[in-house]
């Protein structure tokens, strides 16, 4: 285990700003920060919702970097966990993300913060204390730097547990899917036809938009087919992109995506209930299910497999041993066997950026045009057209060249 932690520590020095100047309360000169409070019980959820300047008031034990992040990107001054931003199970690599940014973080509120605040009330934010109309609201734990670093350190210790319990996990669900996984019984078949074709996998998690964005000169070329699992639908639609098909549960995709064309895949439980599949309904739209066990991320994978992909680029998807444990949940195991299962045809987006290159290079066709124009010029001027020509061209030239001048005179 010496190899591993090395990696845990160094896989949280992620590129989120720091917040400097957070917002003081509204001309009291109160100490801490103050904004508006925004509470939801799954923190995906309360995202959508976020602005600049609020405080959100989260459920959220063992707190992921992926949730970490994106709470930070929304500009809130605080965050207020109900739970324990880590629970010592293992080292969740969200709690230092938010401390690193310079977002308060006040862990272990207890639940009665869901009953004293509400949805829009102002609030403020001082040391480990919440308050609501200068009465305390609730009250916790601060966290720190040096607090998350002894609650990594102690976690640490409980990476051998996880592994195991991991382990036992994956082979659970080897026993459940093994039909799935080995022969791709259950499959739903779809319209677009995926045979043969490059397939572009994209989930809303680690660096998706940068990875979009380094692998524009791979989409322009090779035009993959685009899929998004529930909100990488939404990150490809940002992008410019318009996805070719949505898979997963549709409980974090927008109504804009679920109506763009895209071919509808629900992700349904193995016993066949989709509860996503109203909300597609509602909507006017048709779908196929597709049940199984495992996450929506691998049924896409599963999907593409099956149908004949023959190179899978996955943007924003789980990778390494830290991100499989910072998700923190015994679905995780799905995800390392679909990558086994399709591992010959998947590529992450990281690798595609370093090892493609763009066919012809921009300095290339810029010599290519430069030459073109040469020869109908000089095509021009040797044929018995060019004495007609030359005229007009000369009259033209004199024109911009008059116009030019008046500029500076």
């Amino acid at each position: 285990m010496n190899d591993v932690s090395p990696k845990i520590k160094n896989s949280v020095r992620v590129r989120v700003p720091r917040r400097r100047g957070l917002r003081r309360d509204r001309g009291e000169g109160q100490p801490g920060v103050t904004g508006v409070a925004r509470l939801d019980g799954k923190t995906k959820k309360l995202t959508k919702r976020l602005q600049p300047g609020d405080i959100a008031i989260i459920d959220h034990v063992d707190l992921d970097r992926v949730s970490a992040e994106a709470l930070a990107s929304c500009g809130i001054v605080a965050v207020v966990n109900v739970a324990r931003s880590t629970s010592g199970r293992y080292p969740n690599l969200g709690p230092q993300i938010l401390v690193e940014a310079g977002v308060p973080l006040i862990d272990d509120v207890g639940a009665d913060v869901f009953t004293k605040v509400h949805e829009g009330d102002v609030v403020r934010v001082d040391g480990e204390t919440l308050y609501l109309d200068d009465q305390v609201a609730a009250k916790g734990i601060r966290q720190t730097e040096e607090s998350v670093e002894a609650a990594m350190t102690e976690a640490k210790a409980e990476l051998p547990a996880q592994l195991e319990a991991f382990a036992a996990n994956t082979m659970e669900f080897l026993k459940r899917e093994r039909d799935l996984l080995l022969d791709g019984v259950g499959v739903p078949d779809v319209k677009i036809d995926l045979d043969g074709r490059h397939v572009l996998i994209v989930v809303r998690g680690y660096h998706y938009r940068e990875d979009i964005a380094t692998l524009r000169p791979y989409i322009r070329e090779y035009r993959p087919v685009l899929i998004g699992v529930d909100g990488g639908a939404d990150a490809l639609i940002e992008a410019g992109y318009r996805p070719d098909m949505i898979v997963g549960d549709m409980d974090s995709v927008s109504d804009e995506a679920l109506t763009c064309g895209a071919e509808l895949v629900v992700h349904a439980y193995r016993d066949g209930r989709a509860p996503g599949l109203k909300r597609v309904h509602d909507l006017d739209q048709e779908a196929v299910v597709f049940p199984a066990a495992g996450t929506s991320e691998d049924i896409a994978m599963l999907l593409a497999d099956d149908c004949g992909a023959t190179l899978i680029v996955a943007v924003g998807t789980h990778a390494t041993l830290v991100e499989f444990l910072d998700k923190g949940r015994a679905g995780m195991a799905s995800t390392f066997l679909t990558r086994l299962r399709v591992g010959s045809k998947l590529v992450d987006a990281k690798g595609v950026s370093r090892l493609y290159r763009s066919r012809i290079k921009g300095s290339s066709l810029l010599l290519l045009v430069l030459a073109t124009l040469v020869a109908m010029v000089a095509a021009i001027v040797s044929s018995p057209a060019g004495d007609a020509f030359a005229p007009v061209v000369a009259d033209k030239w004199h024109q911009f060249v008059y116009w030019l001048t008046g500029l500076f005179t």
